[in-house]
């Protein structure tokens, strides 16, 4: 099992009101699994995300992604171990205006202990990955909407993360190009064995996933669509 959740709960205070976008989720994630979430606004699904990226801590329960718990590690540990295992694809892309393709791509690995060469290789993989090597040396201006999201996609997978995060990837995106996102982060699993977890408010952009999960009032929940396929596999095999 790549990541474990147990009995994860996270609450914070608005005012007078305990606000608790997650209670008690339990949650497992295999090595290779590409699972979408789903929930209305203000379920805690990018609270979740964020836990399970090391961005933020949960108020009790555990996370424990290969073996590490990353809920035990320390401030500056945990961004180590973030730097070193986790991609994130943000809706809005987050690219630097005044860095080309190439140097977006590149600022993760210069917080890891990479030679140059070995940061160019990584960089090239990765372009080639979402087919924009020949626009290495553009600047997000140069870019559309869907090349600057795959330059995005580049940069989460270019250290070879252990997971990758995916929050509304195709948020900003019409339908043509949401489709063409969709199919490349479905590539990246089923080529290159990339494990994903992408929230979603789009029902289509999440059944692209192998797993959709749902979570309403903090707790977490299969979708109907997956409870129809289970009952689908069970049905076959009575």
């Amino acid at each position: 099992m790549l990541i474990e959740i147990r009995n994860l709960t996270k609450t914070f205070q608005k005012g007078d009101e305990i606000i608790t976008p997650l209670r008690n989720v339990d949650l497992d994630i295999d090595e290779r699994e590409f699972v979408s979430l789903m929930g209305p606004s203000g379920t805690g699904k990018s609270t979740l995300l964020n836990q399970i990226a090391g961005i933020d801590k949960p108020t009790s329960g555990t996370i424990t992604v290969n073996g590490t718990e990353v809920t035990r590690l320390s401030r500056t540990r945990l961004a180590k171990w973030r730097a070193a295992n986790v991609g994130y694809i943000f809706q809005t892309h987050n690219l630097i205006p005044v860095l080309t393709a190439y140097e977006n791509v590149e600022l993760p690995l210069l917080l890891l202990p990479f030679s140059r060469a070995e940061r160019q290789r990584r960089v090239q993989i990765a372009l080639e990955a979402v087919e924009l090597l020949d626009r290495a040396s553009h600047y997000p201006r140069q870019l559309s909407g869907g090349q600057e999201q795959r330059v995005g996609i580049a940069r989460a997978i270019v250290t070879d993360p252990t997971i990758v995060v995916a929050d509304e990837p195709t948020g900003d995106l019409d339908s043509t190009t949401s489709a063409l996102i969709l199919e490349l982060l479905q590539r990246l699993n089923s080529q290159l064995g990339t494990t994903l977890l992408m929230v979603t408010h789009d029902t289509d952009a999440a059944m692209v996933a192998g797993r959709q999960l749902r979570l309403d009032d903090g707790r977490l929940i299969a979708d109907s669509a997956t409870r129809l396929t289970e009952k689908k596999d069970e049905s076959r095999s009575a």
